[in-house]
């Protein structure tokens, strides 16, 4: 048999390694593969078992349980028990859940960003070290996975195959029902899972295509069975190199805890449990509690006749029979008339360990959590082997120890605990650590509906830092551009890191931008002069002042001379060429109207007095990629014009650059200044609903929460941010964020008197907790910082 000469010459030596051994193979069951439970694995995902038994197994993600409101607790319960209720009794089902080391080489290439000839490699190199750092705190060399398998009995696959995919649909439509994002296995994924199960500690990747079955005579077995089984004594195994324990929960609690499985899914350790649930024919289950009752009654006559006999009071009876024969008639109760079944459950725990020392280590751990839920778990003395293969995704149990459990008793195992964001992209940017589970938070915030983001949070909670950080990954990952409003003068230092423009908007300063300008793709519309022509009436609106703002005829006027001042511009588009203010303050004085002279009059000291620091054309590079407004030496009243002068900056940019197909990123910081005036609160609101479609990504970093609902307008900015990084609140903003996002009271505590980069996530319909303690030994904290000491610290080095 001829090995494939596309292969490398050591996959070529593995696969005539496994074909000598296959040839040498006399037939007797001693292979590692013969020890594998099943006969043929199908390409579309199903397998046949045994003799008429076919299975499936679909992989499920998990939701957010642990840290929902009671109520939305409860109605997950009430979910799963009506997905348990599904299963009839010709359907086997098992749960697995694979907590596997991972390959910590290939996890931390997968994070670490790729370099670029742009001479920021330096800064790349520092991140990605950082970034394994945080690595190192957290469970990542850990992949945690859940799949459900089903199994039914056939004659043959063409009468598997229907009712198959019959009951797959109703499963995934179960699950979405529960919010829970699903992915039905194919066979060679079913492969690479058991494969991995077999492979725990070990770098042997799985290769693997169906075409090589008829090239080389093999069977899939050949590709995921390991270099060997070994079960030396009663208690343990090996598999290959690493080491094994097959153990069984002995459920011995009256009561159970949603807390259990969580508590075993919480091990830093690799190891599978796996729930094994077959459910009973409810006429069975009825005739079985029955005839139990019939039998307690017997024994209860026969103790009472004992009590005669020895001359005690005949309602003496043992305090155990009187007890079960309480429950099991509660138990008939249940199950003739609620929503309860019979299930009768397997729970099988096998922990691993790359020595034998390891292995007790983690057996032991698993041991005092089901004692700290009343619970035993017990070993499975000379069934290792049987055990091992039952904790296969193949829905097979070859272990006889089942526990009989109703609907909602079995329902406690809940299978979620919290959701991971991890998202393997290469624009995915850090923002934490899991604070449940350690895990790297890695998210893009591109593939959310909204994008749009806030970043909230006391004073000295990490705002302005948490947004430097962003910038700082966005930058060196992602090819978009990124514009920041900087009120306090705080992103210089990492602007001229990143070698970016900071703008310098002052009376004292020689930058200008010239409010004025204007592009062909300004406006979606075929005029973009209309939709500039509402920019300069906020602005007039800004410059006038007054309760009522612009009356209806200096409207018209404004509007009319805007019309005329760019006409000049747009018949032959010149730098040259574009208007001034100026020429909007010429063009009002030449209206008849009275109201266009008081506008005129209005914009004067903006034109030809003191103020006229927005009267000059642009003089910088507003094309950087990284761009910042320093506005922090503009007075009170030039401070709303120049906050307004920059969101029309940036709208103009994200107009060029949607034409380009590029993102534009635009950060506020403290953004409750801009909501504080109705004109660029209202310009504030036109960015947050246009942005989306046009290619930005708005952020606002403030830590007025009640600015944010100061008018229904304003609200829809926090309604219509998918992002939200919350940090430490204060007390009266905690009520009116846990109103406003409906968050549990558990979640609440990870923002009240939390410490610097800890509090809340909210990315999409996930909300996580995270902690981000950034290194503060590197350079890029330095710069980052805006903590006074560590600032002034830099000043006098």
């Amino acid at each position: 048999m001829k090995v494939p000469s596309y292969l490398t010459k050591k996959e070529q030596h593995q696969i005539q390694s496994i074909i000598e051994n296959a040839r040498n193979d006399d037939g007797v069951p001693r292979t590692a593969q013969q020890s594998i439970p099943f006969q043929r694995m199908f390409p579309d995902g199903i397998c046949r078992v045994k003799d008429n038994y076919y299975t499936k197994t679909i992989q499920f993600q998990d939701i957010n349980y642990q840290l929902a409101q009671q109520e939305d607790q409860s109605a997950i319960f009430e979910e799963w028990c009506s997905f348990l209720n599904f299963f009839d009794s010709s359907i086997h089902f098992e749960l697995s859940f694979m907590n596997m080391a991972t390959d910590v080489e290939s996890f931390e290439k997968s994070i670490r960003i790729p370099l670029k000839n742009d001479g920021f490699n330096a800064v790349r190199n520092e991140y990605s070290q950082m970034l394994k750092t945080q690595l190192s705190q957290g469970n990542n060399g850990l992949t945690k996975t859940k799949y459900l398998t089903f199994g039914i009995e056939a004659k043959s696959m063409k009468e598997a195959k229907p009712r198959l995919e019959h009951i797959q649909i109703n499963l995934l439509n179960n699950f979405r029902r529960l919010g829970v994002a699903v992915k039905v296995l194919n066979g060679k994924e079913r492969l690479q899972l058991m494969h991995s199960m077999f492979h725990m500690y070990e770098m042997d990747k799985f290769r693997f295509e169906w075409k090589w079955l008829s090239e080389t005579g093999l069977s899939v077995k050949d590709f995921i069975a390991p270099t060997s089984f070994s079960f030396p004594g009663s208690r343990v195994f090996q598999v290959g190199e690493s080491f094994g324990a097959m153990s069984y929960l002995m459920i011995s609690a009256s009561d159970l805890s949603d807390q259990m499985l969580k508590d075993f899914l919480e091990m830093d350790s690799s190891q599978i449990i796996t729930m094994h649930i077959q459910s009973v024919d409810q006429t069975s289950a009825i005739k079985q509690v029955k005839h139990t009752i019939t039998e307690l009654d017997r024994s209860k006559i026969e103790e009472q006749k004992k009590a005669v006999r020895s001359g005690y009071d005949m309602d003496i009876i043992p305090s155990d029979l009187a007890t079960y024969g309480k429950d099991a008639k509660a138990l008939l109760k249940e199950l003739q008339s609620q929503n309860e079944r019979m299930f009768l459950l397997t729970m099988l725990i096998m922990n691993t360990g790359k020595t034998k020392q390891e292995l007790e280590n983690s057996v032991f751990q698993a041991s005092s959590i089901a004692q700290k839920h009343n619970c035993n778990l017990r070993r499975l003395d000379y069934q290792q082997e049987n055990a091992l293969m039952s904790s296969l995704p193949l829905a097979l149990n070859l272990i006889d120890i089942k526990r009989g459990m109703t609907t909602s008793s079995t329902a406690i195992f809940v299978p979620f605990t919290t959701q991971e964001l991890f998202q393997n992209d290469k624009e995915a940017l850090y923002y934490g650590l899991n604070a449940l589970s350690n895990n790297l938070i890695m998210v893009d915030r591109k593939k959310l509906k909204n994008p749009n983001g806030l970043i909230l949070g006391t004073p000295g909670s990490g705002k302005s830092f948490s947004a430097k950080r962003e910038i700082t990954n966005a930058f060196l990952v992602t090819d978009d551009d990124i514009i920041i409003c900087d009120p306090e003068s705080e992103y210089t230092a990492l602007v001229k890191k990143l070698k970016g423009q900071v703008i310098k908007i002052s009376p004292s300063s020689n930058h200008f931008i010239n409010p004025m300008d204007i592009n062909s793709n300004y406006s979606e519309e075929d005029n973009p002069i209309a939709l500039k022509a509402d920019f300069i009436l906020s602005l007039c609106e800004l410059v006038v002042g007054g309760k009522d703002g612009l009356q209806p005829i200096e409207k018209t006027v404004i509007d009319r001379c805007v019309h005329q001042i760019y006409q000049n511009y747009f018949k032959n588009p010149i730098p040259e060429n574009m208007p001034l203010l100026e020429d909007l303050y010429h063009a009002l004085l030449k209206q008849e109207e009275k109201e266009a002279h008081h506008v005129a009059t209005a914009l004067e000291i903006y034109v030809k007095g003191s103020l006229n620091l927005f009267n000059h054309r642009t003089n910088v590079d507003i094309t950087n990629r990284l761009v910042c407004y320093d506005i922090k030496e503009l007075g009170k009243q030039l401070k709303k014009i120049g906050m307004l002068v920059v969101q029309d900056q940036v709208w103009g940019r994200v107009t060029i650059n949607r034409n380009a197909g590029k993102t534009t990123r635009y950060y506020m910081d403290e953004f409750h200044l801009l909501l504080k005036e109705e004109q660029t609160a209202s310009y504030s609101v036109e960015i947050w609903k246009r942005f989306r479609k046009w290619g930005g990504i708005p952020t606002g970093i403030t830590q007025n929460i009640k600015d944010l609902l100061s008018s229904r307008e304003v609200e829809n900015i926090f309604e219509n941010s998918d992002f939200i990084y919350m940090l430490n609140q204060a007390a009266g903003d905690r009520q009116i964020l846990a109103k406003q996002l409906n968050i549990s009271t558990h979640q609440l505590s990870y923002v009240t008197q939390s410490g610097e980069g800890e509090g809340l996530l909210f990315y999409g319909n996930v909300i996580l907790p995270f902690v981000d303690h950034f290194p503060t030994d590197l350079e890029l904290y330095r710069i980052m910082t805006t903590k006074l000491s560590e600032v002034s610290e830099q000043k006098e080095e």
